[in-house]
């Protein structure tokens, strides 16, 4: 069972190192990045030629290109899977472009090689497309083997809830590294841990994942937005002086 890996950036060679440590043969193209030889395909076709599963790790905004390339190499005996951080365009695309006749599924690793590093617990979102319901399974049930808890959601549902979670967290840590607050600070209190663990997280993403995640999420922007107007309102509170009970940080739910 063939995994072929389109795009071998840092995520495409930790899930290709993360495949092989699980027994799966991988091949892998990206003429952008250095394969080993040892997985190296000369060219996309050559890579998902004989694979059972093609894994689309391009950045998000090279995907459709990409498929309209592939499309008349795949066939019904492949499934197709992408990983990238937002669900909706990619899928949207998938089924567009592949439809009834190409099995496929979205899918998001929430982990990356800082995370595998450090053997923190895996989590993977498949979103099934409505016409492949069996390659959602197939893929939840790979991800599994690869020691992952799987969440099975809806791409809109996914996007809504990393535009929340994920987009916030890197908006926040872009603008502590550009106003020169590092992680490597040496002299911190315990609440800044937190933020220091969140920026190496950061730092340890693709370059190009900051503006994927913010451009290509629907969401985003409208985050980005209610965190603004809720810092400025907070900031304005601390400006006029406001008491103590009014500023505090409420407890989590019970």
């Amino acid at each position: 069972m063939t995994f072929a890996i389109l795009g071998y950036g840092r995520f495409g060679q930790a899930f290709a190192g993360l495949l092989q440590q699980a027994g799966y043969p991988v091949r892998a193209f990206d003429p952008q990045a250095r394969v080993p030889a040892d997985l190296a395909a000369p060219s996309a076709a050559a890579a998902i030629d004989g694979a059972a599963w093609v894994v689309l790790a391009m950045p998000v905004p090279h995907l459709r290109a990409a498929l309209r390339a592939l499309r008349p190499q795949l066939h019904a005996g492949q499934t197709v899977l992408d990983v990238g951080s937002v669900k909706m365009h990619p899928c949207a695309t998938m089924d567009e472009l592949l439809g009834a006749a190409i099995p496929h599924a979205g899918t998001h690793p929430l982990f990356g090689p800082l995370s595998l590093a450090r053997g923190e617990p895996l989590r993977t979102v498949v979103c099934p497309a409505a016409q492949h319901p069996q390659a959602a399974a197939r893929a939840g049930a790979l991800f599994r083997t690869l020691g992952c808890e799987v969440i099975e959601q809806d791409p809109e549902s996914h996007d809504r809830a990393m535009a929340m979670t994920h987009a916030l967290a890197f908006f926040i840590a872009k603008g502590l590294v550009d106003l020169g607050v590092d992680d490597g600070v040496p002299v911190a209190p315990p609440s800044f841990q937190g933020m220091k663990h969140m920026l190496a997280a950061v730092r340890g993403d693709a370059g190009h994942l900051f503006a994927a995640i913010q451009r290509e999420n629907p969401f985003a922007a409208e985050a980005r937005a209610q965190l603004l107007a809720e810092l400025e309102r907070v900031h304005r509170q601390l400006l006029a002086d406001a008491d103590g009970d009014s500023l505090a940080i409420p407890a989590p739910p019970a």
